[in-house]
């Protein structure tokens, strides 16, 4: 049985360029918990998964382009319905307090040329190579270098 990488709470903020206090709300608030291992008491630790990762990083594009936090929660919210796993395979079109999902290239065209004062396109996909990149880029912690090792030890 292959074991799937996962991140701790403070390494999957670093990955995504938030802060682990504000993970850590967003746990806290059920904006996204960690699938692997969520927190259980005082002391336990959270593990996130890579879906999770490219989730976060969707939020924080969100928040990044001036959506506030709780619209972002229902705009999030419609993408993981509308596209279930797969939340970086569209575009997010913004418009002042409108948000449009947009899953193909044609239909990215039609909503700019209908629409009045698209004020921001959000290319959900490239959040993917941006979170691959910041895991590579950064050393692996004791923790992730040794997985296996460490659910023996457990």
């Amino acid at each position: 049985m292959a074991v799937k990488q996962s991140f701790s709470g403070r390494r999957a903020a670093e990955i995504v360029g938030i802060t682990y206090r504000q993970l850590d709300y967003w746990a806290r608030t059920d904006l996204v918990r960690p699938s692997v291992t969520d927190a259980s008491g005082s002391g336990s630790r959270r593990r996130y998964s890579y879906q999770d990762l490219l989730r976060l990083k969707v939020i924080k594009t969100l928040l990044d382009a001036g959506i506030r936090l709780e619209s972002v929660r229902e705009v999030f919210a419609y993408m993981q319905d509308q596209l279930g796993e797969d939340i970086t395979s569209a575009n997010l079109v913004v418009s002042g307090n409108r948000s449009v999902l947009a899953r193909s290239g044609e239909e990215l065209i039609d909503l700019v040329q209908k629409g009045q004062g698209v004020l921001n396109v959000l290319p959900l996909a490239g959040i993917k190579d941006e979170v691959d990149a910041r895991i590579v880029a950064l050393p692996l912690t004791a923790d992730e270098a040794a997985p296996d090792a460490a659910r023996r030890q457990a």
